[in-house]
């Protein structure tokens, strides 16, 4: 940083020490709107990434990401020492400190290690008369460890018979991966840095080496691949547990895949598919299931749900189509999807259509947040009450507008799509099972957006299914509320020697009791 010499104030004129204070002024305000403005961009942007799955948009939020954290960072330096030829003048003369997020009490569950600090002195020092305790000053301070490894030294004593010479041992104890030197809360660590933490096994590899353990990445691969085989029977266990609803939310999204041979990517599908009946008052377990297929081909999601009977929550994707044609499965369609289209046209051009547009659907939502973990048959009445005729009011209000718009418009557009999907759009209305919108297949895909830009792309097909299980198992842990990396190393430690006939009993909400590690439910 620049230090630029400070001018006597006692000799500087009047018009000049003014003219100082208002440029430093300025400045501080210059910065405040700046930091407010980018924080605005950043949260159009994520909102944008996961809202359309944008991968264009990755670079530029990384780069205000780091500006906004330059930003910040100056503006802490400059609360404790200004800068420019002001240094010297009171804070009060240029502008009050940004404000600053509440500080929230430190958890209860942390490990405290109580320091002491006594004084020097054993006597009062101005009489030297003996001191009394009169109270204490207790103040907190957040420290961190770094995780340390340890290792587990498995002793089992041989004993022979005195008489006979028969020879008695402990059989040696289960291991997650057979012969493997990794213990299950290793395991579990190395799942849950890849897959929900988004490190990448090469980066793994570095920060172990910190601590001096050498872990080559091919040993590390090994165990990934190794453990997602041993919880296959688990997996298996939840898609016939999410499969078995009958309301799902699906989505899917796209996932770079090495091609072999050529070293170049081509382009693979995640599909999620969600059973959450939480909005409806239900108590049934929500959980997530996630599939990977290495096209986008429709065949897919018919294999995925073929025994699946019931509603479909998904957006207006052709491949979806033929699973409604035997009435097996109905189309619930997206209220978020075609309030984004409104959205966006609402910000590029502050389209008076596309704002009452938004106030309307906005409405639909708000008596939606009223009626969140009721019962359904409440959920239906209150929607056949108050939402029908805001619902049929929407639809001739868009019929009347559509003819007075040019066809090839973008309003047109948003217009049709909703008009096109309509008998879809409504069918939330008369079963108070299903939802206005897809954002819980949403929610689930996040995941799968923030780790493909840390990976760049699985390393094979086998890969892309591996990750699928995986997820599933992290987001179904998430969803009950349950830390993934803990779930993980309880399902390790007992799976191996679990009987296959009741792998169910592994199923993180029939878990929960043995976990002590819990998060805040998704919502």
């Amino acid at each position: 940083m620049s230090v630029t010499t400070l001018p006597d104030l006692n000799l500087l004129p009047a018009e000049a020490l003014k003219a100082l204070v208002r440029a430093q002024h300025e400045q501080l305000l210059s910065r405040e709107t700046e930091i407010e403005h980018l924080k605005l961009l950043l949260a159009k942007l994520q909102r944008m990434q996961f809202g359309r799955k944008s991968e264009k948009l990755t670079q530029q939020i990384e780069q205000l990401e780091l500006r906004l954290e330059e930003l910040q960072s100056r503006s802490a330096e400059s609360a404790s020492q200004p800068e420019g030829p002001l240094a010297a003048m009171a804070p009060s003369l240029l502008i009050g400190p940004p404000a600053k997020p509440a500080r929230r009490p430190l958890p209860d569950h942390l490990l405290r290690q109580t320091q002491r600090h006594e004084p020097k002195e054993s006597a009062c020092p101005d009489c030297g008369g003996r001191l009394r305790q009169l109270g204490e000053d207790v103040s907190e301070m957040l420290e961190y460890a770094p995780a340390s490894f340890f290792v587990i030294r498995h002793v089992r004593p041989k004993l022979s018979c005195s008489k006979c010479d028969h020879i008695v041992q402990a059989a040696a104890p289960s291991r997650p991966i057979e012969r493997g030197i990794a213990g299950p809360g290793l395991l579990a660590h190395v799942l849950v840095s890849k897959y929900a933490d988004h490190l990448p096994l090469y980066r793994q590899a570095g920060i172990y080496a910190r601590q001096d353990i050498e872990l080559e990445r091919s040993t590390l691969a090994d165990w990934v691949g190794g453990t997602s085989q041993l919880l296959e029977p688990l997996i298996e266990v939840l898609r016939r547990y999410v499969t078995a609803s009958s309301k799902l939310h699906a989505d899917d999204t796209p996932v770079p895949v090495l091609a072999p041979g050529n070293g170049k990517t081509k382009t693979g599908r995640l599909w999620t598919y969600v059973r959450d009946d939480r909005p409806a008052g239900e108590m049934t377990a929500p959980a997530v299931w996630f599939a990977y297929s290495p096209d986008r081909k429709g065949e897919h999601p018919e294999r995925h749900l073929r025994e699946f009977r019931g509603t479909l929550q998904a957006d207006a994707y052709a491949g979806f189509n033929q699973l409604y044609e035997n009435g097996r499965i109905q189309e619930a369609a997206c209220w978020a999807h075609v309030r984004r289209k409104f959205f966006d046209l609402q910000q590029a051009h502050a389209s008076p259509v596309a704002s009452e547009a938004l106030e309307r659907i906005a409405a639909l939502y708000g008596i939606e947040k009223e009626i969140r973990g009721r019962p359904a048959e409440e959920r239906q009445r209150v929607r056949n009450t108050r939402a029908q005729p805001l619902l049929e009011s929407l639809r001739q209000w868009f019929e009347a507008t559509l003819p007075k718009l040019s066809r090839k418009s973008d309003t047109t557009a948003a217009i049709r799509y909703a008009l096109s999907r309509w008998d879809a759009l409504i069918r939330y209305r008369d079963d108070g099972y299903i939802e206005i919108d897809n954002n819980a297949a949403e929610r689930a895909l996040r995941a799968v957006a923030l780790g493909r830009k840390n990976y760049l792309f699985a390393g094979s097909d086998t890969g892309g299914e591996r990750a699928a299980a995986i997820y599933s198992l992290i987001g179904s842990a998430k969803l009950n509320g349950l830390d993934p990396e803990a779930y993980l190393r309880e399902v390790l430690t007992r799976i191996a020697d679990h009987p296959i006939t009741r792998i169910e009993e592994l199923l993180p909400w029939n878990i929960l009791a043995s976990v002590s590690s819990v998060i805040e439910p998704a919502a």
